[in-house]
């Protein structure tokens, strides 16, 4: 048995896709006014859950996320973001992100307890 399970790798690379989701929203959201300018979106959910019907754990560990083209629904300037929804995905996405880390935080303290530390 390993200290880092399946479960652990799966939450630290959920941590990272929704980190780096956030980047690329906040990155739409300052373009919102860039004539031309295309949203950008990163499917972490996906892309993780493919690694994990593996339940190989090096699979897990090196799953990458990588921005993709969103929606291509456009305003008459061609920009294609829409400011109140990608600041109400900026905030579930937030909150999920928030989420992973307790879940991250309290399975580490489970581990610490077990080992007598901290």
């Amino acid at each position: 048995m390993t200290l880092i399970d399946n479960t652990q790798l799966a939450l630290e690379r959920a941590i990272s896709g929704a980190s780096m989701r956030q980047s690329v929203i906040a990155n739409n959201l300052a373009n919102a006014e860039t004539p031309g300018f295309r949203r950008m979106d990163v499917d972490f959910h996906d892309t993780l859950a493919q690694a994990m019907q593996s339940a190989d754990s090096a699979t897990i560990e090196a799953t990458s996320f990588t921005p993709t083209q969103g929606s291509t629904s456009m305003r008459a300037d061609g920009n294609g973001v829409d400011v109140d929804t990608e600041s109400a995905t900026m905030a579930k996405n937030g909150l999920e992100y928030e989420a992973l880390v307790s879940v991250a935080k309290a399975r580490i303290q489970i581990f610490q307890s077990a080992m007598g530390v901290g």
